[in-house]
């Protein structure tokens, strides 16, 4: 291999068998992964080879970090490389506090930070039971914003973006597509060409994409198709309370080193669970959540 011809690049978008890979002039072409192994993902930096007007991937670089969910089935990958996570939630349609808790978990295996905002202030009676729900999350120490999107109300958004690499999370109805047309007025265009290339409109929704939010392309949002289900196979259940800040203080107080913090005597989770400093609906969640692990045939 003639490593003098090989490019550096970086992979906005994904479509099962191609990516797009963008130069650091940025320039954006179709390139396509060689081999099963080397599968990239949105946010890759990756080295390729020109082939006519389209490329192949011949090497992905070692990620610094990789968000993905992981089934029986299957594992799902969003993105690589990245600084932070932002989980839009809503007050209406009301926000499954498990969905939140398995997105945070995954964040907290690949040491990624998370920021929650809280999308439709204007709705005002049920954005302040949302913000309700949401008090455990403050407390753990989760930076979690106020927004009404419709509204171009964003609080400091803008700037906790600046410099860094983003995903947005959310499920549908959250108004994450009119927060990235806030943030990014011409991302309809910009996702519109390239899947014009790929000769299937059908693609805009479905990929993950990368949108660059300044000129000097310092700052990106990467956004993830909407999901139903947010599998965390790939943790084990022993190392469950660990990935939980209000659980974590307290996991090396049990008196017995393999205690599940369900059952055990002399528990000190579930001591905290009595003092109020974990909520019962966090310690419900994570029973749930540890019976689920348990049983997966991945451990």
């Amino acid at each position: 291999m003639n490593a003098a011809r090989l490019s550096l690049g970086l992979v906005v978008s994904s479509h099962g068998r191609h990516c797009v890979v963008e130069s650091p002039a940025g320039d954006r072409r179709i390139c396509h992964p060689r081999g099963k192994k080397n599968a990239p993902v949105v946010g890759d930096r990756v080295q390729w080879l020109a082939s006519g007007d389209e490329g192949s991937i011949e090497r992905v670089e070692p990620r610094r970090n990789l968000l993905y969910r992981q089934d029986e089935v299957r594992t799902k990958s969003f993105a690589a490389n990245l600084d932070q996570v932002l989980i839009l939630v809503a007050a209406e349609p009301e926000f499954s506090e498990m969905q939140l808790t398995r997105a945070l978990i995954a964040c907290e295996a690949e040491r990624i930070t998370p920021l929650i905002a809280l999308n439709k202030q204007d709705l005002t009676e049920s954005f302040a039971r949302a913000s309700q729900r949401l008090a455990p999350y403050r407390a753990m120490g989760y930076d979690v914003l106020s927004l009404a999107v419709k509204s171009g109300v964003l609080g400091d958004l803008p700037q906790r973006l600046q410099g860094r690499t983003t995903l947005i999370l959310g499920p549908s109805g959250t108004g994450k597509s009119s927060l990235i047309n806030h943030l990014i007025p011409h991302a309809q265009a910009a996702t519109g060409d390239i899947s014009h290339a790929l000769n299937s409109g059908r693609h805009t929704t479905t990929s993950t994409t990368w949108h660059w939010l300044d000129e000097r392309r310092e700052s990106a949002l990467i956004d993830s198709p909407g999901f139903q289900e947010f599998g965390l196979h790939h943790i084990d259940p022993s190392q469950l309370g660990f990935l939980m800040p209000d659980f974590a203080p307290h996991l090396q107080g049990c008196k017995f080193s393999n205690c599940t913090h369900l059952h055990e005597p002399q528990c000190a989770v579930q001591a905290a669970l009595a003092r109020g400093e974990i909520s019962a609906s966090r310690h419900r969640l994570y029973g749930l959540l540890f019976d689920e692990l348990s049983q997966s045939p991945h451990h």
